[in-house]
């Protein structure tokens, strides 16, 4: 890692919980790779707070950026100053840019990073057939580059019908001839099977879809990357299914994170 000075470059990613947080690794092993004087921290803010952290980031002068995760990557898009029409369909961002100025430009990387970590483990989204549980911000990244993607039907399960029909609509409009439903609990029938809910980072949380209704021919897949081994997935190996880790999800947005942010090799 390239010592820290005044002339180091800070990023910042926001979370509540922070623990469980891997894009400070990740990212400040790739500034080192690529020779740039860089140093991403981890900022633990409570939404109550959010609002005043990022008003005060604003101001600081030397800051090249924040990545956002849960629950923040919502609440994020409206204090922030530029993002693109895609994003604001999807109605999340998880990186953004400060420019000269304190300006803050934001976007939305998950469903890009989701979709490269399946395809740099060899596994094919185009042509299949996937249900998602969750309609929150990552969720709603997923789902919009999975149909991108060329999915033949996605299926949207969430808690509250009315953001899985939310999104089901704004995908709609950016993609209308998709097909795109509102599902359950049950995600039998479907070649993918994606937990883009939190449920599974903490002991003792509820499963996020029915597991009794896997089969050993879907891939499920997961968002969380600690614990690597969820519930969810424990319980799909156990019923012969195929499993995808969270991490790769991370390792494919890391180079275009820092892109976005300005870390670049000189």
């Amino acid at each position: 890692m390239t010592p820290i000075s005044g002339k180091t470059r800070v990023y910042g990613i926001l979370a509540d919980p922070i623990h469980h947080v891997q894009a400070p690794q990740r990212l400040n092993e790739y500034f080192a790779s690529i020779g740039f004087d860089g140093v991403m921290i981890p900022i633990h803010v409570r939404p109550d707070n959010l609002p005043a952290v990022v008003a005060g980031l604003r101001g600081m002068e030397n800051l090249g950026g924040l990545v956002v995760t849960v629950p923040h990557k919502t609440a994020i898009l409206a204090l922030c100053d530029e993002a693109s029409e895609v994003t604001r369909k999807i109605g999340a961002a998880n990186v953004v840019r400060r420019d000269a100025g304190g300006r803050l430009v934001a976007t939305m990387l998950d469903g890009e990073g989701f979709v490269g970590g399946l395809r740099a483990e060899g596994k094919a989204v185009e042509g299949k057939t996937a249900y998602l549980a969750g309609a929150g911000g990552a969720a709603n990244a997923i789902a919009f580059a999975l149909v991108g993607a060329g999915v033949t039907r996605l299926t949207v399960a969430n808690r509250t019908r009315a953001k899985a029909e939310d999104l089901r609509q704004r995908i709609l409009a950016l993609h209308p001839a998709a097909d795109v439903r509102v599902g359950s609990e049950d995600p039998g029938d479907h070649d993918l099977v994606v937990n883009a809910t939190s449920l599974g980072m903490r002991q003792g949380d509820a499963l996020p879809l029915d597991v009794s209704r896997l089969a050993p021919r879907q891939l499920v897949c997961e968002v969380i990357m600690q614990p690597r081994e969820t519930p969810l997935l424990l319980a799909a190996r156990e019923r012969g299914c195929a499993i995808q880790y969270g991490a790769p999800m991370l390792a494919a947005q890391v180079a275009l994170m820092a892109d976005f942010m300005g870390a670049r090799a000189a």
